[in-house]
């Protein structure tokens, strides 16, 4: 059986026993080993496993047994060389590809002058520049800069964790719609804490909620502004109808969706009139 053409690449190496077999026949090239076992314990699998690959190369004239070593054979060899070069070349192609961030702009919490280390953290989703590199992620200012104004931070090390926030949507009845204590049961739902993001999905849900609060409420483009919000790591509480609750679920569907909870409006009493911003 004639060899196959060697694997161009990662995207080649998903072909079950592939890896297996690649990594095989360096061990035959580079440890010529007379027993299956020990390749199979380097490899973690099981002997069964080392030996399938050794009869699909061999079968394929890549691999054999001579003088009691397991070895590749001359075309093996020329196959093995091929394949690495190959997955050298597209590794290397994908990390040319990889935009590797040196360099970003925060928010000083303080005065800064050229040089100074800092720290990255992010604060309400807003990324900031504090004094000191002893933070998870860190740099040093290119610049001066004055308490609150944009500077520039290079020498980027460590990566900076964020953790997705919470997106909270409460949904309201049709029969809500027509409580005339729903402006307070509204209140029970808005989260006091800044900056947690207040939305609404809808017309009706907008409705109601402006008329129960003086904070701003987001409106259009719902699921974009509080996926965002989230990675971020800033909450957002969406309130809908119920009727429109699962089109506003499946704005959500796709790659890394953000935590949500669906919890249904309250029924409680509470003292008090408007919130304010």
């Amino acid at each position: 059986m004639a060899p196959r053409t060697p694997s161009p690449g990662l995207k080649e190496l998903r072909r079950s026993g592939e890896v297996s077999e690649l990594l095989f026949l360096y061990a035959c090239a580079t440890e010529e080993p007379t027993q299956l076992r020990p390749i199979a314990e380097e490899l973690g699998v099981t002997v069964q496993a080392v030996s399938h690959s050794y009869r699909q190369l061999a079968s394929r004239g890549l691999a054999e047994v001579r003088g009691g070593h397991y070895l590749p054979t001359v075309r093996g060899v020329a196959w093995l060389h091929e394949s690495l070069r190959r997955l050298g070349d597209d590794v290397g192609d994908r990390l040319r590809r990889l935009r590797v961030i040196r360099s970003c702009r925060a928010v000083a919490t303080s005065a800064l002058r050229e040089g100074d280390p800092v720290s990255l953290e992010m604060r309400d989703g807003v990324l900031t520049a504090v004094r000191g590199g002893s933070g998870l992620s860190r740099g040093v200012a290119a610049r001066r800069a004055a308490k609150g104004t944009l500077v520039e931070v290079g020498n980027l090390e460590g990566i900076l964790p964020i953790t997705a926030a919470l997106v909270t949507v409460r949904t309201i009845s049709e029969s809500d719609l027509l409580d005339p204590r729903l402006g307070e049961r509204l209140l029970l739902g808005i989260p006091p804490e800044a900056p947690a993001l207040l939305m609404a999905h809808g017309l009706e849900a907008y409705h109601v909620l402006r008329g129960a609060t003086d904070r701003p409420v987001t409106r259009f483009a719902v699921a974009a502004a509080s996926r965002e919000a989230s990675q971020l790591g800033v909450p957002a509480t969406v309130f809908v109808l119920d009727s429109d609750l699962p089109r506003l679920l499946a704005e959500f569907s796709g790659p890394a969706p953000p935590p949500v909870r669906v919890l249904p409006l309250g029924r409680g009493r509470r003292r008090g009139g408007r919130a304010g911003r």
